[in-house]
């Protein structure tokens, strides 16, 4: 008994500090991230990596909802901190300091776009996410920029089907 005791300790010790500072599961809700991701997958996502360095565009997002923390959602990153993001006829042109004639993005990932025309410059400590089912996703277009201090982390891991780093996109400039 005090054999188990110690076992169940030892393994509580390692697999909290685990799940609360370093990992957490998430399962996906709706179509918003289709054909990237299908309601009810499963993921584990990374907490600890955007500690230390910030989202990427083309990289996928789990963070709380702007609009009520406690719901978590899963978008892809398009907008950084300090660019203008510009929507039309299902097209993004990201302006900066980096690109100042404009950036066009492709994204292969996307088949269901939507004909939205906006644009939106984001604050420091901003990003602009968009979910790959434009048609059908609830997203800054809806809510506004996510705040840095909202987002949980990144998908490392889809248990069904298997996949590492699930979702990821590294976008070239043109």
């Amino acid at each position: 008994m005090r054999e188990t005791l110690k076992l169940l300790f030892i393994s509580l010790a390692i697999v909290i500090p685990f799940r609360l500072f370093i990992a957490q599961p998430f399962i996906v809700e709706g179509a918003s991230m289709y054909p990237t991701f299908d309601n009810g997958d499963y993921l584990i996502v990374d907490e600890l990596s955007y500690r230390f360095k910030g989202p990427e565009r083309g990289s996928v997002l789990v963070f709380r909802y702007p609009k009520d923390p406690s719901k978590s959602f899963i978008k892809r990153v398009v907008g950084l901190p300090g660019e203008l993001v510009a929507l039309e006829d299902g097209g993004i042109v990201i302006t900066s300091s980096e690109h100042p004639q404009g950036l066009a993005l492709e994204e292969p990932y996307v088949k269901l776009k939507k004909g939205d025309k906006l644009s939106y410059a984001l604050g420091q400590g901003e990003y602009y996410v968009l979910g790959d089912n434009r048609a059908q996703s609830a997203d800054s277009r809806l809510w506004g920029p996510v705040p840095e201090d909202n987002i949980i982390g990144r998908p490392i891991i889809r248990l069904l089907p298997p996949a590492i780093l699930p979702g990821n996109f590294n976008f070239n400039a043109n």
